[in-house]
């Protein structure tokens, strides 16, 4: 996922004619932007710095952890005036202006994850309005203001709308929901590539299948942001034709494409122009979310034993957006993040930022690593107090409960 918002970003100055999936990312190079304190990861943060961070942030909530303060700050700072976000501001201390490359995914990001960690509502409800400012006509929205609506953009603006609480269906632009608008980019069941959606029309108007595209509709289409779980199976395995396809539709027809598309080998290939031959780590995550919000939970478990069995190099690799795309999709699943393969999503995560914390009641819930765990030290201490006999009763009722 922050691989194709990085090429999303590039497409936005004219680098790349679109948004590319994600792939299993090369080596980072040396950053053209120094990293300030605060932020998650050490790669160059010019086109990834608030969506990394804000998948950051809602990881750790969703495990139970409280974001440090630094982390929270840093991504506050970098709210512009009107409310928006661009990928990264260097020189946050400076007004944002006409040549600041303020975008709806770096600024619906930062809501979901300022929304989860609480107590910044100003800066939602600016975010909010901005977005709402930016619609198009069609209902939904471009990556940049101005830009022609897309599905991926459309839903990660459908997820913060939905976090906060708002229905998507009620923010209209001439008429026009963001579910009016995945609906026009789902692919009829009899054309090639049935159920899928696009990422947006061609010059012709001719939709093309997009898995990366699919999984971001099928997520929004349910109205869920980046935090998902397992929810009701859908009616039928296969594509419903629909003349004008509801929302529920939409997913689960798309969710129908996913599913086949990960039935032999667990995962989505790359299809990044120029890139090898080579499974697709990061879109598989976010199939992994879709399939489970849709219901189809045996094909989201095959898709994460993969992810769990091959994803570890490229999580190491990528940086704390992928540790958070897995986490998410632990989470969508029913999954323990803090064995993955062998390893500690949660503790590869915390590692590259600040330590967030967790406080003292949860932390007989939870280990580090997300873990569950009976607080053995903790009845020690009511033995030494209320006597041993009581302290053994607590211990063991604490060990029931885990």
């Amino acid at each position: 996922m922050n691989v194709r918002r990085n090429a999303a970003a590039l497409a936005a100055i004219g680098v790349l004619a679109a948004a590319a999936p994600a792939v299993a990312a090369g080596p980072s190079p040396s950053p053209k932007a120094s990293v300030p304190a605060g932020l998650y990861g050490t790669s160059d943060p010019t086109y990834d710095g608030v969506w990394r961070q804000s998948l950051t942030l809602v990881a750790q909530r969703t495990l139970g952890y409280h974001p440090a303060t630094a982390a929270v700050d840093w991504l506050t700072g970098q709210q512009c005036a009107n409310g928006s976000f661009a990928a990264f501001r260097a020189t946050p201390a400076a007004s944002c202006d006409a040549k600041t490359m303020v975008d709806t995914n770096s600024t619906a990001a930062a809501i979901q994850a300022l929304h989860a960690t609480g107590g910044h509502d100003a800066a939602v409800t600016k975010a909010m309005d901005w977005l709402k400012s930016v619609q198009n006509k069609d209902g939904g929205w471009g990556y940049n203001p101005g830009s022609p609506s897309d599905t991926n953009s459309t839903s990660v603006v459908i997820g913060a709308l939905a976090a906060t609480g708002a229905d998507p269906a009620g923010v209209r632009k001439d008429g026009k929901s963001p579910y009016d608008a995945l609906a026009t980019w789902s692919i009829p069941c009899d054309q090639d590539g049935g159920g899928a959606l696009a990422y947006q029309p061609d010059k012709k108007g001719k939709l093309a299948a997009n898995a990366d595209a699919t999984a971001a509709g099928v997520t929004a289409a349910l109205g869920k942001g980046f935090v998902a779980q397992t929810g009701k199976a859908p009616a039928a395995d296969a594509c419903a034709k629909a003349g004008r396809p509801t929302p529920a539709q939409v997913a689960d027809n798309g969710g129908a494409y996913l599913a086949a598309a990960v039935a032999k080998s667990g995962h989505l290939m790359s299809v990044m122009p120029g890139a090898t031959d080579q499974p697709d780590y990061g879109n598989t995550a976010d199939t992994v979310v879709a399939l489970a919000a849709d219901g189809r939970t045996a094909a989201a478990k095959k898709a994460y034993a993969f992810l769990e069995k091959s994803a570890g190099p490229w999580a190491a690799q990528t940086g704390p957006a992928a540790y958070a795309q897995l986490i998410l999709a632990a989470h969508a699943v029913g999954a323990q993040p803090g064995d993955f393969g062998g390893t500690s999503l949660v503790t590869s995560l915390n590692a590259l930022g600040p330590e967030p914390r967790m406080q003292a009641a949860e932390k007989q819930a939870k280990a580090s690593d997300g873990t569950s765990h009976a607080g053995v030290w903790w009845s020690v201490g009511i033995c030494l107090v209320a006597g041993i006999g009581i302290g053994f009763l607590l211990s063991t009722r604490k060990k029931q409960q885990s």
